[in-house]
């Protein structure tokens, strides 16, 4: 059964809301939704008095390590990280408090080739059990059928990776988790990617959370029906809690809280 899985997104060492397709390395900054007031470890706080967990903690480029460990700090165990993962750091942040690790683009050579003996030296490093893969991704249109493939370097540059049953197959020998952001309709709250969660549920050989485009709790709804119960689901800028007015997020908790089926 679908359940909410809660966020913290960092920017600028700040927790933000901003639309995915505005992440650049150059020129104008992300446009944004949400800029909180309060701290990253003040979210990672009330997910656990609420009792949430499987949520996410994503650092969009630089400067957000001491906003991720405090994060961390006030939520043990209880949050994943992500944002600038290498096998060379991703034990300190097991060891600050993450439950996984959450990697995309260290895993991919500058033209999107997957570097498969990376995935290896990671799962060496921390264990199977505290990696997920972030294969958030955009659609991709050829010979007029549509597809989607990872994207990395903050959702800027294709993979060659596609979103395919053999591929999901394949990557979840190094993974305990699949994360997947739709980053073509994230941060616009106009509605879920329903192609993409369908094909999420029917290949769902691990948990997989999904994020992007949540506006409303039929959304949420959708998610669940899309992909008969397999994929969880993450709200952003609709949540009252960042500032939206699409989702409130006791109605979260409560969808939680239903009596899930065997």
């Amino acid at each position: 059964m679908t359940r909410f899985r809660p966020c913290i997104d960092l920017h600028e060492g700040k927790v933000k809301q901003i639309v995915g397709g505005t992440l650049r390395d150059s020129g104008p900054g992300p446009e944004e939704n949400f800029v909180a007031s309060k701290s990253a470890a003040w979210f990672a706080s009330k997910y656990r008095e609420d009792g949430l967990t499987g949520g996410h903690v994503i650092k969009l480029g630089p400067g957000n390590d001491a906003a991720a460990r405090e994060a961390l700090a006030a939520y043990p165990g209880g949050l994943q990280v992500g944002g600038g993962i290498t096998a060379d750091n991703a034990v300190a942040w097991i060891e600050a408090g993450a439950s996984h690790v959450i990697v995309t683009s260290w895993l991919f050579d500058a033209e999107g080739r997957l570097l498969e003996d990376r995935l290896e030296q990671l799962v060496r490093r921390v264990g199977k059990e505290h990696v997920v893969l972030d294969l958030s991704c955009r659609r991709v249109t050829s010979n007029k059928v549509t597809g989607w493939r990872v994207a990395m370097n903050r959702w800027q540059t294709l993979t060659e990776i596609a979103i395919n049953r053999n591929n999901l197959e394949r990557l979840a020998r190094y993974a305990d988790e699949f994360l997947i952001h739709a980053a073509d309709v994230e941060g616009l709250c106009q509605g879920i990617d329903v192609t993409l969660v369908e094909r999420m549920g029917k290949t769902a050989s691990l948990p997989m959370t999904y994020a992007g485009g949540v506006a409303t709790i039929d959304d949420v709804e959708r998610v669940c029906t899309a992909s008969r119960g397999k994929v969880d689901v993450t709200v952003g800028s609709a949540l009252d809690l960042f500032g939206g007015r699409g989702v409130r997020y006791d109605d979260l908790l409560d969808w939680n809280r239903r009596p899930r089926s065997s």
